[in-house]
């Protein structure tokens, strides 16, 4: 692990009032901060992009987990005494939170987490948001407006009397969790004629002006902690919070802040982080199943309540980056169904660690088989809406059915960190059939290749189809594929290979899905020679259009074979293009070097997007020894190869590092000096990269490299040890 660690702060006290900063949620106090500059300039990069496709201007109201329409769906089924819809609205009626009996009870301040002064009473402000919700709910569906009114009283009671939030921490929780909750109440509620627009104009100024500031400074400052110090519960809290105020509000900038937040963020909460890992057949690994199954749950009630409330705006969050929410809701509902009597499903699990070095090793069954009131609204988004197969988010809708809410939640469930009553507000009628297989991904690894895809709702197996050439004639190698939606293609000679899948339905073969391409053959991806005259630009000679453009002090000089790359140490180094190895699995990276000055965490290499997510090869890292990493949550989950030796100064020396399957090599001039055989890191897996540089780390503090370097390759899979002496012997 990489130590660039500054120093954090230590839990304390603290009260939030009008216009304060922010704080935390479940399960952390401070620690100690690593630099984050470059997640922050990515994040930073992407605003604009992501604000043209998020900025309409103009709301839908109501529009946060309920739109007009679904609210029209409800009245009909509950009138026409439509089961599963009426099952949850029975159970909405009978709780009590429901009742015009109902007082509320505001308080000036709501303390979570003890400051050792006040006592905590913030379950008198989640209970009254449940008994809001419950009320805007038995309005909109039966239209009495008796309902409207409580919902109303309760409101208007917090919004004239709630000055702060306070407490440790676990205040940012409050903020968080129950701010998205309450703007969902007060959503419900905007259209009804007798709100008075003074009243409503109160409420919406208390959600922006004691919850939103709460929420801000939490996802852009964490404590000023490392962003990996807090698990993925803190920032999605806060995150649809902000979303909720905003839409409430109509405050585009803090919905665009939040969207934005979802697709590019530094924290944990961001989805790249929070579907950690993403292991065949598209099972992604929630980055709390480590922890415990109660925040694994927590994190889809509220990731799914983010996609939502995008949604009924126009904003797809629920497909973005291939679906990777339903990646992560589908590991975490099979991770805690019960496959046959006692026994819970397995799931595979690779090592998860943070900047607290919890070390996670394993799949925690702490809290396995908590229950939440989550599951519907992810299921029908997916399957009655989008057509897709998603067959253990299924079981556990199935399971909760009927959902309800206000503490009222079954076994095991949640407390009252969701609103609940699913099974009324999210139930969707069933699709009369679903898509055809899609997003087919093929990864080489070891010989063997790797298919994933989405898969068809209602589809009983599906067929597995692989050709030669681009386009087919395929010839089928696998049939009644079930349950994991991947196949393992393997003993397969070097080449590149074309495959399809279809589905079998009670209708037929499907249509096929998209065509992917493997390449299990050693493959020169890039290949940069340096030896132009002139210029800034750096032909790839592989032909694949991979030029490298020489920045800052960087200039030519005589290399190993014709001219290298010269960078001076301090503002010199190569600039590749966006997205290398984003296509890339087993590889190859070697090259000449000549280093003039050994210090610590010079960089051959570093291809990433920040801190948080790269590759790099150092001539010598903290231990004197060069050593390869590769991560996708910061220096403390780097997976290494350390070296025995640092690389020599004063001398050409040629360096390579490779990976095949699971096992990855150090070379020193055709020597091996280092290998690690648990690598479950690949390239493709650090996804979109903007940040890939030759002599430049992504840690602003590390040095620049200090020599030449020349004749820089890249290759799709991994040379043996005997091609790596044979390419330095040409």
């Amino acid at each position: 692990m990489q130590a660039h660690i500054a120093e954090g702060i230590s839990r304390r006290t603290f009260l939030y009032s009008l216009g304060a900063l922010a704080l935390s949620a479940c399960g952390g106090g401070g620690g100690n901060a690593e630099a984050s500059s470059g997640s922050a300039l990515a994040a930073a990069a992407s605003r604009s992009a992501v604000l043209s496709a998020t900025s309409s201007g103009t709301f839908v109201h109501p529009g946060l987990l309920h739109t007009q329409a679904d609210f029209d769906r409800m009245s009909q089924k509950v009138a026409a005494n439509g089961s599963p819809w009426v099952d949850s609205w029975n159970r909405l009626i009978a709780n009590s939170h429901a009742s015009l009996s109902w007082n509320p009870s505001p308080q000036a301040v709501v303390y979570r987490g003890s400051d050792g002064v006040h006592a905590q009473n913030y379950a008198l402000l989640f209970n009254d948001i449940a008994a809001a919700y419950a009320c805007a709910l038995r309005w909109k569906v039966t239209g009495n407006t008796a309902y409207a009114d409580k919902a109303v009283q309760i409101m208007n009671a917090w919004s004239s009397t709630l000055t702060g939030i306070g407490g440790d921490t676990n205040a940012d929780l409050a903020a968080g969790i129950y701010g998205y909750e309450f703007a969902n109440a007060g959503e419900i509620m905007r259209t009804y004629s007798g709100w008075a627009a003074a009243d409503l104009a109160r409420f919406q100024s208390m959600m922006r002006n004691i919850f939103y500031p709460i929420n801000h400074d939490f996802i852009n400052r964490h404590n000023n902690t490392d962003v990996t110090h807090y698990w993925a519960n803190w920032d999605l809290c806060n995150m649809a919070s902000i979303m909720a105020i905003g839409v409430l509000c109509d405050d585009q900038a803090l919905f665009d802040e939040s969207v934005i937040y979802f697709k590019s963020g530094a924290g944990n909460g961001a989805i790249q982080q929070a579907v950690y890992y993403v292991h065949p057949g598209y099972l992604g690994q929630w980055q709390e199943s480590g922890r415990d199954q109660g925040h694994a749950t927590l994190g889809i009630a509220l990731g799914g309540a983010i996609c939502e409330m995008a949604w009924n705006q126009g904003v797809d969050l629920y497909g973005y980056d291939n679906n990777r929410f339903l990646m992560g809701a589908e590991y975490v509902a099979k991770s805690n169904l019960i496959q046959s009597g006692t026994t819970y499903y397995t799931v595979p699990y690779v090592r998860y660690n943070n900047v607290d070095n919890v070390n996670q090793t394993v799949f925690s069954t702490s809290a396995q088989g908590t229950q939440r009131p989550c599951w519907a609204l992810v299921y029908n988004h997916y399957v009655n809406r989008k057509g897709l197969a998603a067959p253990y988010t299924q079981k556990f809708a199935a399971l909760v059915q009927p959902e309800g809410g206000g503490g009222d939640y079954g076994p095991n469930s949640g407390g009252y960190d969701q609103l609940g009553y699913g099974t009324l507000t999210c139930t969707l009628d069933a699709i009369a059939s679903g898509a055809a297989p899609s997003a087919l991904s093929a990864s080489a690894s070891a010989g063997q290749v790797i298919l994933s895809w989405w898969g068809t709702a209602y589809a009983t197996s599906y067929n597995v189809k692989r050709g030669t050439t681009s386009g087919g004639p395929y010839t089928s190698i696998a049939s009644g594929v079930t349950d994991l939606l991947s196949y393992t293609d393997s003993g397969l000679a070097a080449g590149t290979y074309y495959y399809v899948v279809t589905a079998v339905t009670s209708s037929g073969e499907t249509a096929a899905s998209n065509e992917a391409v493997a390449v299990t053959a050693v493959q020169l991806q890039t290949w940069l020679t340096f030896d132009e005259s002139s210029g800034t630009s750096a032909a790839d000679s592989s032909g694949n259009g991979h030029t490298g453009t020489l920045v800052g002090g960087a200039s030519r000089a005589a290399g190993k074979k014709g001219n290298a790359v010269s960078l001076d140490g301090s503002t010199g180094y190569v600039s590749l293009p966006g997205n290398l190895v984003a296509d890339v699995s087993d590889f190859t990276i070697a090259a000449w070097v000549y280093w003039n000055a050994a210090k610590t965490w010079e960089r051959v290499f570093d291809f990433g997007s920040g801190t948080g997510r790269y590759m790099m090869l150092t001539p010598r890292a903290n231990s004197g020894f060069a050593r390869f990493a590769i991560t996708l949550n910061g220096g403390a989950g780097e997976q290494d190869i350390d070296g025995n030796v640092a690389l020599p100064t004063g001398q050409w020396v040629h360096v390579a590092v490779t990976l095949s399957g699971n096992v990855g090599t150090l070379y020193l001039n055709g020597s091996e000096i280092g290998s690690n055989t648990a690598m479950s890191f690949a390239p493709f897996r650090l996804e979109s990269t903007n940040q890939n540089w030759i002599g430049r780390s992504q840690f602003s503090a590390d040095p620049y490299f200090n020599g030449l370097i020349d004749e820089f390759r890249i290759y799709r899979n991994a040379l043996s040890a005997a091609q790596i002496a044979a390419l330095i012997a040409a």
